[in-house]
Parts: C-alpha cells; structure tokens; sequence
C-alpha cells in the first residue's frame, strides 16, 4: 500500500472492538491474570502483549504499529516527549568510557543532555559538522559506539548526507541514531537510508495539534531489545491519551504536510525575495545548498524554515515580532498554526562556526491561507523598517 492508505488503516482493528473505527483509549495500571500459569508465561515475555499499564496498553501498542509500519521498522516504542525518546535511543546504547559523534546542528535540548548527562556518565561527546558526509570515517575511533545525525539540522536546516555516513559506521560496527521529526517517515525512510534508530518528536506532525507531548522510536530489529528495555527502566510511560491522540493525527498527516509544504514553498519564495531578507533556510529550495540531496532522498518537505535577515536592531526585530497576528511566537511546531521564532544559532556551534550579519528566524507555516500569512509578514515588515534603528 502506498504510505498515504496506510496512514489510515494500520494500528486499527475495528472488529476487535465491536466495530468502532478508532482503537479506545485503555486507562490501565493493573491487568489480572486468571492463572499462575498465565502470570509467569506473561512475567516471562513482558514487552509481549498487556503485561503492565506502564510497559503498554492496547493504545501505545496500537500507535507503535501504525508508526513502525510507515518507516518499515521492525517495532517502535512510544515515548512520552520526543526528548525522552532521544535520551532512551542514546543511553540504550552508551556506556562509561564510550564515545560518541553528535551533529553540531543538532537540537538544543540534545545537546543540553549530552554535554550534561552523558559526559557526567563518562562517556565523550565529539560534535561534528553536518556536512562532513563520508569522510566521517575520519572522526570514528575504536569507542565509537553511536553517531547521532539529525537532517535537517535544527535552526539551520542543513541536510545530511545519510547513505554516506551510515555506511562509514556500520563498517565500524557503529549504530547510528537520527532524529527525523523534521520530516516524518511520510517524507524519509531513514531505516531504508541505512539508519539503525530513527526518532521522532511525535508531539510535532504527527500529533499535529499543538495538544499532545508524545515520542515515539522506530528500531531496527537488531536495536528494538536494547531500547525497549532502556525505556522499561527509566520508567518511561506515555500516556494513553497521548497515544490516543497521535493516532489521530496521523489519519490527516499525509493531507496536512503536503498543504503546509505547498504554504513553506510560497512563503519561503516570497521572503527570499524581500529587501529585508538576506537568505532564507529551506532544503525544498532550488537555491539552498542542501537541495540536491534533499532531492535524492527525501518525498518532500515539512513547514518549517528558517530566514535570515538583514541587519537590523534589536528594537526593529521586536516592532516586527510583537505585532504579528497569525504567526505566534512559541515554542515547538508541527500543528496547524502558523509560528515564528527569533533564534541564535550560533550560541550553539563548537565544531562548526555559524555567522551571520543579521537575526535568523524559525518559521513554521500552518494551515491558514498563504496570502494572509503573507498579508502578517508584510505588516511586520512594515514595522521593522518604521520602528526606531538606534
């Protein structure tokens, strides 16, 4: 099936319950067994069918189903935010005097808990440029147990080159983990990219509603154990409303990103060519470095991209920012509304140097109609260049 129809159909059963469309939501601490027999056989295989509301309920396990199906995965364990979901993949496969090679366009909260957490555990982080492609060989050494990819990178929207990496590692033995929300696995297999580990910040599309704090971890066969088993002992346990609520979001998901993805293109068209704008970050673009590779490996793109802008003052950029009507600043992205944040990439760079003249902006395009997200830019503009530059 095309991944659009299964989209629709997979985590469902409706004739096991009763014929409703939507699998219930099963609240669940306790679950009883009616024989001693029938408690050791379930003690003994435990990620195995309902053994204990916080190793999975009918729920979790119905939106775990529906996500591995889409990034052909052998399974996946739901998480209860995308960060847990990162923090699980990694420590499912670190230990003391490990290293490991994170990319330096990587996700805030990432970085926070490598730098933090993992070296606190003795284990080395390395960041490396996300461009480095192949020649990440180079950087492997004989600890090297994980390299952690995210593509496109976070703020910066740099594209990875996937294949080249994955096949640098795995002739090491090494695993490689990637965060994947960015595109969903409705726009990149990144199992089918050689990725061993692909995570998502489900809390983004493919909850889709701004509602819902959800992860989920698509594994490979090889991986699934070990990281089943570290998400059992840190007590993770989404929620099974949570899980209720992804499964919805992802019956629309396919609808939803290619409307936001046709929005982003106008919009990031239409800002490349402001006289405010310096350049603007979206891999989707014919003139982004990235493109060519976006083009190999992904189906599309999401709403999400960056702008950099010409210099401008502190106070002119908040004039702009304030006054907006439909893009809000929060954070977060992926649902239906419109969003738009000033960031400071390079605040976060070691390995590689990020400079710019002027601000950079994350913009998240929602479901409104482009000409009046256009319409709010266009007054925003208008307020950067009235408002006082001193």
């Amino acid at each position: 099936m095309k991944k659009e129809t299964e989209l629709l159909h997979r985590g469902r059963d409706p004739q096991s319950h009763h014929g409703v469309v939507n699998p219930p939501v099963y609240r669940v601490s306790t679950v009883l067994f009616p024989t001693v027999q029938a408690l050791e056989m379930a003690t003994a295989r435990p990620f195995e069918g309902v053994y204990y509301g916080r190793i999975g309920t009918p729920t979790t396990q119905a939106f775990e189903e529906a996500v591995a199906a889409l990034e052909g995965a052998y399974r996946a364990v739901a998480t209860s935010s995308g960060l847990a979901a990162i923090t699980i993949a990694l420590l499912a496969f670190l230990r003391a005097g490990d290293h490991c090679l994170i990319a330096d366009s990587v996700y805030g909260p990432t970085r926070k808990f490598c730098d933090a957490t993992l070296t606190r555990l003795g284990i080395e982080v390395t960041y490396y440029d996300p461009l480095v492609g192949g020649n990440i060989a180079a950087l492997l050494r004989d600890n090297t147990r994980v390299v952690y990819l995210e593509s496109p990178g976070s703020l910066t929207f740099e594209i990875q080159d996937v294949p080249a990496i994955t096949q640098a590692a795995h002739a090491r033995g090494i695993k490689v983990l990637m965060d994947n929300t960015w595109a969903t696995p409705l726009y990149f297999n990144a199992l089918q990219h050689g990725v061993d580990v692909s995570i998502h910040a489900a809390t983004k599309y493919i909850a889709g509603h701004a509602d819902a704090m959800l992860g989920v971890i698509n594994c490979s066969q090889a991986c699934y154990a070990d990281i089943k088993s570290m998400a059992v002992q840190l007590g993770n346990c989404p929620g099974s409303e949570e899980c209720f609520l992804g499964l919805r979001g992802l019956r629309t998901l396919a609808v939803r990103l290619k409307q936001q993805e046709k929005t982003a293109l106008h919009l990031a068209q239409w800002l490349a060519a402001r006289p405010e704008v310096e350049r603007i970050l979206y891999p989707a673009l014919p003139t982004d470095p990235g493109h060519r590779l976006w083009q190999r490996d992904f189906h599309g793109a999401s709403g999400l991209f960056g702008a950099v802008l010409k210099p401008t003052s502190k106070a002119a950029l908040a004039a702009m920012l304030d006054g907006m009507t439909l893009f809000k600043m929060g954070y977060s992205w992926g649902g239906y509304e419109s969003l738009i944040l000033p960031t400071h990439p390079a605040q976060s760079r070691t390995a590689t140097r990020w400079q710019t003249a002027g601000p950079c902006l994350r913009l998240h395009a929602g479901l409104e109609a482009a000409e009046d997200l256009i319409a709010d830019l266009e007054s925003g503009f208008a307020r950067l260049r009235n408002a006082p530059h001193s």
